[in-house]
């Protein structure tokens, strides 16, 4: 059965979750990814644990998800991919993105508050198997880390990791000011960053910050000093992390402060990003 085209084309502008008209699965184009990414949204129910003022989920919450309910995932998932792999869909994919690059456990808030997080793992490789995309495609996982130090949340990280997975971690600012002032969440930099170091030894991971104008100027100097100094200490640590992403605002937020913020010229971005490579570290920009 293959999934309703939507109205419009898809492009690297639209990331509607509703765009399939499914619960948990959503196709996406996406520019970090440079291709077509699956994503699975675990929030369906809008609610995350942080709130970053970037975020383009209307009517955010917070709190956890719904439980999870995993035969509807996996009926949507075989779906999306049959549609990809013999369907039309690549039909209304741009040209030079029409190539299925992962699935992606995104969506609408924190994926890892699911506690049915290792089971949906399981369930991913299962169906990826069945698809023979084992090893051709990427499992990822975009999160914002925080709940790294649950025993749940590594479990299913060491089962991504048999998957060829790969984690996006957040980590936009390494200061509490910081942190507050762009995820509004009263984490401890310190603790973010041994979370960081857990599960950079559990599965392949890349540290991914947003970087963005606020009132129209940029982060502050000691801001840019302290996020620096965190990834010279992890190199200095040797930290196995694949690298850094650099991005900054694709596409409108749909928080209160969306009238505040505002996209960074890209020499800006580049030249932080030289200041990262001076580092020892591989980075990778999307302005």
């Amino acid at each position: 059965m293959s999934i309703p085209a939507p109205i419009r084309p898809l492009s690297t502008a639209n990331h509607d979750r509703d765009s399939a008209g499914m619960t948990y699965v959503y196709p996406v184009v996406s520019r970090r990814a440079g291709g077509v990414s699956v994503g699975i949204n675990l929030n369906p129910n809008n609610a995350c644990n942080w709130r970053c003022i970037y975020c383009q989920v209307p009517n955010l919450t917070r709190g956890g998800p719904p439980p999870i309910d995993l035969a509807v995932l996996e009926d949507e998932l075989r779906r999306m991919l049959t549609d990809i792999i013999a369907g039309d869909f690549m039909a209304r994919v741009p040209e030079g993105m029409r190539r299925l690059n992962d699935i992606a456990l995104s969506g609408n808030g924190e994926p890892t508050s699911a506690p049915e997080f290792p089971a949906v793992v399981d369930l991913i490789g299962r169906v990826m198997a069945d698809f023979k995309l084992t090893g051709k495609i990427k499992l990822v996982l975009i999160t914002n880390g925080s709940l790294a130090h649950k025993a749940y949340v590594q479990d299913g990280l060491r089962k991504m990791a048999t998957l060829n997975g790969e984690l996006w971690f957040k980590f936009d600012r390494a200061t509490r000011a910081g942190l507050l002032l762009a995820n509004d969440t009263e984490t401890d930099p310190e603790r973010h960053y041994q979370r960081l170091k857990t599960v950079a030894n559990l599965c392949q991971t890349w540290m991914q910050t947003c970087m963005f104008a606020l009132d129209g100027n940029a982060p502050e100097a000691a801001e840019i000093d302290a996020w620096l100094a965190l990834l010279a200490r992890a190199k200095t640590e040797k930290l196995p992390l694949r690298g850094v992403l650099l991005y900054g605002l694709a596409r409108p937020s749909l928080q209160a402060e969306a009238p505040r913020l505002s996209r960074l010229p890209e020499a800006w971005m580049q030249a932080l990003a030289k200041r990262v490579e001076a580092l020892g570290w591989v980075v990778r920009v999307s302005v």
